[in-house]
């Protein structure tokens, strides 16, 4: 079972103040900065589908990968809400985005919310960069945001405390990362509390999520050996130059 799966029933609600819709017309500035006229997404790890949706809105025909089936059931539920002129140009397929082939080819393959980071292993990376470059098309771009290797040695993460609540739940999450600096990990342990208020009823579960911080040299070494350069870095969001104290940074890989 993907750790997600317990996740995912109180993702959207954790993350209601991530601006979505702001961060899927950066990647729709970046891909038409890069790809002008691109048409097509392909979205690794497209959680419950808030971006997809978004992208889809500005035109893009989407189709999003997860192996969380309880993601994908969220990410379903929300294209069921979807507007009449949206749904259409949206899919979701369940997948392991190391392995998954879809035997189509897409203008632009996006990775976001750090899912990157979420490959621990040399060898987990190599095959999603492999993914990616099998899915793009002439002159396609790869575009993610991950952990960015200085920041996280500058200003190692520390343990932080979030709650969020709407008029049926409390979620009060609680992060406690350890570092392991020789592996270039983070092992972010979570203690979520979960308190459903029509029902008084209150759930405590325990996460762990390991996360890999990455240094620009081995992202060009990673997109090289699969058949694509690294075309831009900058920090996400800002557009700003990466540095020792930007610890999201989204790179674009180019065929």
């Amino acid at each position: 079972m993907s750790v997600f799966d317990s996740y995912a029933r109180y993702y959207d609600l954790l993350y209601r103040d991530k601006d979505y819709a702001a961060e899927a017309r950066h990647v729709h500035n970046i891909i038409q900065r890069h790809y002008p006229g691109a048409q097509s997404i392909l979205e690794l790890g497209c959680g419950t589908g808030a971006h997809a949706v978004h992208l889809a809105s500005m035109g893009y025909a989407i189709h999003g990968v997860d192996r969380s089936h309880e993601m994908l059931t969220a990410a379903n539920r929300r294209l069921k809400d979807a507007s009449a002129d949206i749904a259409p140009r949206i899919r979701f397929s369940p997948g392991d985005i190391r392995q998954v082939r879809l035997d189509e080819r897409f203008d632009a393959v996006i990775a976001l919310f750090h899912v990157i980071s979420y490959l621990p292993t040399n060898d987990d990376l190599k095959a999603v960069f492999t993914t990616a470059r099998c899915h793009m098309g002439a002159g396609g771009i790869f575009l993610f945001d991950c952990w960015y290797g200085p920041a996280v040695l500058t200003d190692p993460p520390a343990v932080r405390v979030k709650r969020m609540e709407d008029d049926k739940t409390c979620v009060v999450r609680i992060a406690e990362p350890i570092m392991y600096p020789n592996e270039n990990l983070v092992d972010v342990n979570y203690q979520v509390f979960i308190s459903e208020k029509p029902r008084g009823q209150f759930d405590v579960l325990k996460e762990s999520h390991r996360m890999r911080y990455l240094f620009r040299p081995e992202i060009e070494c990673l997109l090289a050996d699969s058949g694509l350069k690294l075309i831009d870095c900058f920090e996400w969001l800002t557009g700003r130059t990466p540095d020792s104290d930007t610890w999201g940074v989204c790179f674009v890989g180019m065929t």
